[in-house]
């Protein structure tokens, strides 16, 4: 059983970064897609950024393009999510996941939440 918990976030002005940092209990992200999402009020949940453990599949929401990336440090059983030039329209509940290899998009494990404020 993998258990997710995350730090970080908060609120930021626009512009401004923050890092949203996502550790994995129970096992390794070896043979494991990481995945970073967000769901902002009366909208539905969206994927931000996902990666194989090994930087496989990568993807990621035009909407961040060239302002978000994900990483992981594997010797810490860590995903990040680095967010850089925010905008208001990214305040959103973050949550990371985690889905074993091969079963697809099912997102089995995620983390309890936290929230991104960005003012304008």
């Amino acid at each position: 059983q993998v258990t997710l918990v995350q730090s970080g976030g908060g609120s930021v002005q626009a512009g401004g970064s923050l890092r949203l940092s996502c550790e994995a209990f129970g096992r390794t992200f070896v043979n494991y897609a990481i995945g970073w999402f967000r769901q902002a009020p009366g909208r539905e949940r969206e994927a931000v950024l996902t990666i194989d453990y090994n930087g496989g599949h990568p993807y990621h929401a035009d909407s961040v393009k060239d302002r978000f990336t994900i990483s992981t440090n594997n010797a810490k059983n860590t995903a990040y999510l680095q967010m850089n030039s925010l905008e208001t329209e990214d305040t959103a509940v973050y949550y990371c996941a985690a889905e074993r290899l091969g079963n697809g998009n099912k997102w089995s494990h995620w983390g309890q939440g936290t929230q991104v404020t960005v003012s304008a």
